[in-house]
């Protein structure tokens, strides 16, 4: 080999060393800065401290996979024999999160301790699962507090849906697909929604402002692919905003503007959207506020905007219990 070919090849090598040395320091910073993000959704919780509530008391709702998927229920501390149910689903981008992290558990709390029985639920990750799968789950832990309602003490014509995030997603999406079809076994009991910060449109997230790597490769774990041309129709399907109609009960929408990883622009979309079908909505916006801002900050807005929530929930359920 002579000396020119021979600078051509160490410089080849040099180059793919770099490319490779670049690439395992982009996957080590991500799992980093994943495990520094879990770590920091276990830890925080809501300003607003709860005392009066009982639970949880846990159920298994499916057996799958040689595994039980459980679901918590929250009440007040004054338990009547039938209450109104939030039926609440985390966040953590379809592919982390599970019911009991501390997060979730403080609005559970919080909730419970205004009055409402609190169900929280598991489902299976977008890691190992598909969309398909985790949207099963949620209606199966849905249908088993609706069959089981007497025993647990649950009022079945009295259910709110909530969900932060990718479980506002889950949320919604299950809300409007089945209000479209007319499923009616599937919304009754249904008073209404409250949608956290939700990704309204999946192919938005990987628009040019959203800076959030998450929020990209969580989206593409769970759908099983970037939104290529051939993926475009599944990524529709799973957006809730293409399913927006006129059957649907009031729907509340809340996000902080200064959202880094699900945009503040999806939720003013879809504001529009259940303008635009006639459908009762509100929407409250904490006008500094990042990614699941009620667990970062500690201000008049955020308390604002978690009274209003419980407001929103009281005016739209009846206490027969």
């Amino acid at each position: 080999m002579n000396k020119e070919n021979l600078k051509k090849y160490y410089a080849l090598v040099v180059i793919s060393l770099s490319i490779l040395w670049g690439w395992i320091a982009l996957i080590y910073g991500f799992i980093i800065w994943f495990g520094l993000y879990i770590l920091n959704l276990l830890l925080r919780k809501l300003p607003i401290d709860a005392v009066d509530f009982d639970g949880p008391y846990t159920y298994t709702y499916k057996k799958i996979e040689n595994r039980e998927l459980k679901l918590d229920i929250y009440f007040p501390k004054s338990k009547k024999q039938k209450l109104p149910v939030v039926f609440f689903a985390h966040g953590g981008g379809w592919v982390s999160g599970f019911r009991n992290q501390k997060n979730n558990v403080s609005w559970c709390k919080f909730l419970a301790s205004k009055g409402f029985a609190v169900v929280s639920i598991d489902y299976r990750l977008g890691v190992s699962h598909t969309m398909s799968e985790i949207l099963s789950d949620y209606t199966d832990a849905l249908n088993y507090i609706k069959e089981n309602y007497y025993r647990l003490k649950l009022d079945k014509n009295n259910i709110i849906l909530m969900g932060l995030s990718a479980g506002g997603h889950l949320t919604l999406l299950y809300y409007a697909y089945n209000t479209f079809v007319k499923n009616e076994k599937h919304t009754e009991g249904i008073k209404g929604v409250v949608s956290y910060y939700t990704p309204a449109n999946l192919k938005h997230l990987f628009d040019k402002n959203v800076k959030s790597v998450f929020a990209k490769v969580a989206t593409a774990t769970a759908l099983k692919g970037f939104p290529t041309p051939t993926k475009e129709g599944e990524y529709l399907y799973y957006s809730p905003i293409f399913w927006i109609n006129k059957n649907m009960k009031p729907v509340l929408l809340v996000h902080g503007k200064k959202d880094k990883t699900v945009p503040f622009s999806s939720s003013v979309e879809l504001f529009k959207k259940l303008k635009e079908k006639g459908v009762q909505t509100k929407i409250l916006v904490h006008k500094s506020g990042d990614h699941a801002f009620e667990f970062e900050n500690n201000d008049i807005q955020t308390i604002r905007i978690l009274n209003e929530t419980v407001k929103f929930i009281r005016s739209l359920v009846n206490d027969e219990g």
